[in-house]
């Protein structure tokens, strides 16, 4: 998925700010979703009943820095399923500016409903799983 980087998303010296990583990446997660054919809100609709309130929150999260990137920056983020189990998933996603690799992140992600796990519904699991890398 690509992203252009805009003024909010800087810091005074027009550098961005290290957390606007973090903004990119959740679109990335949100996209890969849409791109394993998961429409949010027909997901929403078929889950609400089995697991009600149902969402994905970020367990843990470890990122690496290695080149800044700046204003109007076209950046590529990139979304790959490491691991599925059966409440959780793990990316690895990669934040790249043409071949220059400039934040690299390891995302676990758990499904929730009712403030405790629960197991991710069978039909998107089995899609994220075809995606293992």
């Amino acid at each position: 998925m690509q992203v252009r980087v805009f003024f909010e998303d800087t810091d005074f010296s027009k550098v961005v700010y290290h957390a606007s990583y973090l903004r990119f990446m959740e679109r990335g997660r949100s996209n890969y979703l849409r791109l394993l054919g998961a429409d949010h809100r027909a997901l929403f609709e078929e889950t609400e009943s089995e697991a009600p309130g149902f969402a994905f929150v970020v367990r843990s999260l470890t990122i690496d820095y290695f080149k800044p990137a700046f204003i109007d920056d076209v950046l590529d983020i990139v979304t790959i399923p490491r691991e599925v189990k059966g409440a959780s998933i793990t990316l690895l996603q990669e934040c790249r500016r043409g071949a220059d690799l400039l934040a690299v992140a390891k995302v676990r992600v758990a499904f929730v409903s009712g403030g405790k796990a629960q197991r991710i519904p069978k039909a998107l699991r089995d899609a994220m799983q075809q995606d293992v890398r």
